[in-house]
């Protein structure tokens, strides 16, 4: 088993633990390498790396970015041993921070139409970063009042393409994103590839190999195969499609707090036999083909 973590959020983002509780969380389930990834903010980076060098884990500076892509299918970069101090990065998710206040408030209205009120101010409890205000609150909120019985079920009859609580929104490009990263030293990795749908459809295989096909073309050097949401058939697509565009596998739980994930942190599944992992990117390459070789070695 892993004891790599590659994709976790705080109360920076949407996460329910403070970046240092975070890192105690991550040492209390084995995590000897750890990446805190908020959404489109960097500013828990250098409490997590202090708890981090405590715990005596491996930090490794992250962020997830949000993009748009075809209009209107939205998509996350991961950037991984990213340079916090890169100017770029740091005042391009500046930018794209601005309007979730705005969209949050349409997100309300949307609620409001169908019959649930007070929607801003639920989710506001939840926010740990006024800055960031995101679709996770809202879930929170609508489960806290009983609109749905938790956290996955919200994703399936709210906050979707077709569902109320939805508005749509323009992110990042992918190629700003990509060469933020890239800017700053890191390496782009596609989050959960199996995530992502065109309108209410999973993305059509396709479209997935357009998206691929864009994303190295432009520097993107990795995808996650191994994901807390990723389902087992997911992952070796994910594996297959690493190989297929000579990427390097990364593995994260993209953890959110606990009792609300799709998975628990800490021992993650082996990446596939075969899989180059993301880690060689900053290891000099000493790492071996396929993760089981690898695994805990840092």
């Amino acid at each position: 088993m892993l004891d790599y973590d590659l994709h976790c959020h705080s109360t920076v983002s949407d996460g329910t633990l403070a970046p240092v509780e975070l890192v105690a969380y991550a040492a209390s389930r084995g995590v000897k390498v750890l990446s805190l990834t908020d959404h489109d903010d960097l500013d828990g980076l250098a409490a997590a790396r202090a708890a981090a060098a405590q715990h005596g884990i491996r930090f490794i500076d992250g962020v997830e970015i949000s993009v748009t892509w075809r209009e209107d299918v939205t998509i996350h970069i991961v950037g991984l041993n990213i340079d916090p101090a890169y100017a770029p990065l740091a005042q391009g998710l500046i930018d794209g921070r601005r309007g979730r206040v705005e969209r949050a408030h349409r997100m309300a209205d949307s609620l409001a139409a169908a019959g649930i009120g007070g929607a801003f101010e639920g989710a506001m409890r939840f926010v740990g970063n006024p800055e960031f205000i995101g679709r996770t609150h809202f879930a929170r909120f609508l489960v806290e009042t009983g609109h749905a019985k938790d956290i996955g079920s919200v994703f399936k009859h709210f906050l979707v393409k077709g569902k109320p609580g939805f508005v749509e929104h323009e992110w990042t490009t992918l190629a700003e994103a990509v060469e933020w990263i890239i800017g700053s030293g890191g390496v782009a990795v596609l989050a959960h590839p199996g995530r992502y749908t065109m309108g209410r459809k999973p993305l059509s295989r396709k479209a997935m190999r357009d998206l691929l096909a864009e994303f190295t073309e432009l520097g993107g050097r990795a995808i996650e195969v191994v994901s807390g949401s990723h389902t087992p058939q997911q992952c070796a697509e994910a594996a297959h499609l690493a190989q297929e565009f000579g990427l390097l596998a990364s593995a994260g739980s993209d953890f959110h707090g606990p009792g609300e994930s799709y998975r628990d942190m800490g021992r993650l599944p082996d990446l596939p036999v075969g899989c180059r992992p993301v880690w060689e990117a900053w290891e000099g390459g000493a790492a071996s083909s396929g993760a089981v070789a690898v695994a805990g070695s840092a």
